[in-house]
């Protein structure tokens, strides 16, 4: 299976090392590279003495019409947020099949017509949410499509991380996430429960944000948001609390649903979840032996590459990539503003 890679950063590399362990000497790897980076990563560093491109035998064109001219079954897009949409576009005239880093985009330039490309030409696409393969989100989204809730009445997540802490072997200010003019700051780049929110309940009505660039790091892009969204829907009606921040040590990921039959909440640094009945009593707990983080990694991988060996539509397409960069976007606009924001307002169609 020829794949090509745009971009080959701490994520693309998993991907690589991911596809790698699946798919073996059955796997042909291009790459249209920018930078030309040799670095090998592996989880929490570089690993001393490698060379990337010659121990995977990678192929690399200086042009991304060059590296399409070698027709890969499919495109790995894992460059910076704001470079996400030009390279699908190209890829998707191409017809290859793209699997997508989140978010979709920075903005909705170019999205309304990469949507319609991928529509009419019948091509798999998938958004690299690896949070929905997590053993424990999964248990929370059988229980809400259970019932054992009952009626919803508030949802909270919070997703804080100390930025300079994210990849050791590279100054921080120079990373995507530090960068407005790459699609950085904490709303587009910690996403991950934004798409949570959605998968669990759909795109909420409204939101209002506050927070902005409030400490001492040296980036241009908000590094704290805190936002209340509006949800009108199936579940009923009910706020969702989000804190995003790139400020905190130790790190925090936690997601909790709150129902008048039931509580559930997920510690995703801990891999602990937590479920108790409408009177507080502990009816389910685990702590999932033997999960790893890289498993979310592996799960999705395996079902993009079933669903590009079997024609199949991906789980976790444009269009759910497209709902969660609604509502980043949202956020953005809420923050800038100093208002509440209604989510109809931001859409590919006006």
């Amino acid at each position: 299976m020829k794949v090509l890679f745009c971009g080959l950063g701490s994520i693309g590399q998993r991907h690589l090392r991911n596809l790698k362990q699946l798919l073996g000497d059955e796997l042909q790897v291009h790459a249209y590279r920018v930078r030309g980076q040799r670095i090998k990563l592996r989880e929490g560093g570089v690993e001393e003495g490698a060379d990337l491109e010659r121990d995977y035998a990678i192929t690399v064109h200086s042009s991304l019409e060059q590296a399409l001219a070698c027709k890969p079954d499919a495109a790995f897009i894992c460059n910076p947020n704001a470079l996400h949409v030009p390279v699908a576009l190209a890829c998707a005239r191409a017809g290859v099949a793209i699997f997508m880093e989140k978010p979709l985009a920075s903005d909705l330039s170019g999205v309304a017509e990469l949507d319609s490309l991928v529509r009419a030409q019948g091509l798999l696409f998938h958004v690299g949410y690896n949070y929905r393969y997590h053993p424990g989100l999964q248990r929370i989204k059988t229980l809400l499509e259970a019932g054992f809730f009952g009626r919803v009445l508030s949802a909270r997540a919070e997703i804080g991380e100390h930025l300079p802490d994210w990849h050791r072997y590279e100054d921080y200010r120079e990373m995507y996430a530090s960068r407005a003019d790459q699609g950085g700051g904490v709303i587009r780049s910690q996403i991950h429960e934004m798409d949570l929110i959605c998968w669990f309940f759909g795109l909420p009505r409204s939101i209002v944000c506050h927070g902005g660039k409030l400490s001492g790091l040296e980036i241009n892009v908000e590094d704290t948001a805190s936002s209340l969204m509006r949800y009108e829907g199936e579940q009923g009606r009910f706020p969702i609390l989000l804190h995003q921040d790139f400020l905190q040590r130790p790190p925090v990921r936690t997601f909790k649903v709150v129902g008048d039959a039931g509580v559930a909440e997920i510690d995703l640094l801990a891999n602990k979840l937590r479920v108790h009945d409408a009177h507080g009593v502990l009816c389910e707990q685990d702590d999932f032996p033997g999960f790893s983080r890289n498993d979310m990694f592996l799960a999705q991988t395996r079902q993009f590459l079933h669903c590009l060996r079997h024609g199949e539509p991906s789980p976790i397409g444009l269009r759910d990539g497209l709902q969660s960069l609604r509502l980043a976007l949202a956020a953005l606009r809420s923050l800038e503003r100093q208002c509440e924001v209604s989510l109809s307002e931001v859409d590919i169609h006006g």
